[in-house]
């Protein structure tokens, strides 16, 4: 009984070593299972900071190459409408440049000035001579009709007072509902008048008083009173 005893204490002392040890390893085992997935939780902390940066980085490199626009740049650049309709009426001559008979357009715009008389189409030299000399029209002989057909060596026509007409061209719209044409100001009157004289006489060749006389006038006595103001205006 007493060895049976003694064996029984033996095995029983045994079993409880063992459990020790087996204890002892499962709580070894824990332990470095815990430590693998703090480091591994580290690990993954420290990527996920890595990625951070680098998305961080890229997006202020993105913000550097494309900035935010600011208000001045976001806002639409101001467009100003030019109204084509209101062009200049003459076009700009270089004024020390000889554009007839040896002098330049301001002293041709002069020399006009002093025979367009002080009434309404006084001052208006330098757009007839730009408008002359842009269109090859002879602008003494564009002077000596318009003082012939309007009067205003004297007292300018109640054509020209009215409707701006300074050549006695006919056409529409009719001043007063007749047959000569009607122009909204004197300079569009001006410039219509030259515009007649280059496309209906200058263009088809009749560039002198006894070319243009046949189709402008039915008077025989035209020409000559056309060439007595060129002379006067020559001569001023």
């Amino acid at each position: 009984m007493k060895r049976g005893n003694l064996i029984s204490s033996v095995l029983a002392t045994l079993g409880i070593v063992m459990i020790s040890i087996a204890l002892v390893i499962q709580s070894d085992e824990a332990k470095l299972l815990q430590e693998e997935q703090a480091v591994d939780t580290t690990n993954s902390t420290i990527q996920l900071k890595n990625m951070a940066t680098s998305a961080n980085t890229i997006i202020n490199s993105t913000k550097e190459e494309n900035p935010t626009p600011t208000e001045e740049e976001t806002t639409e650049p101001e467009v100003i409408a030019i109204d084509m309709e209101v062009a200049p009426a003459s076009v700009i001559i270089p004024p020390r440049i000889e554009v007839y008979e040896g002098m330049t357009i301001d002293e041709l715009a002069e020399k006009l000035n002093r025979n367009l008389g002080s009434g309404y189409i006084a001052g208006k030299g330098y757009l007839i001579a730009s408008q002359c000399i842009e269109k090859g029209v002879d602008p003494y002989v564009a002077v000596a009709i318009m003082l012939h057909e309007t009067g205003c060596s004297y007292n300018c026509s109640s054509l020209v007072r009215t409707c701006n007409n300074v050549g006695g061209q006919k056409g529409s719209p009719g001043c007063n509902g007749g047959s000569y044409k009607a122009y909204a100001t004197l300079d569009d009157g001006i410039i219509g008048f030259i515009n007649n004289l280059q496309k209906n006489y200058y263009s088809q060749g009749l560039t002198t008083i006894d070319s243009i006389a046949p189709k402008y006038a039915a008077s025989s006595a035209w020409p000559a009173k056309i060439k007595s103001y060129v002379e006067k205006i020559r001569a001023s």
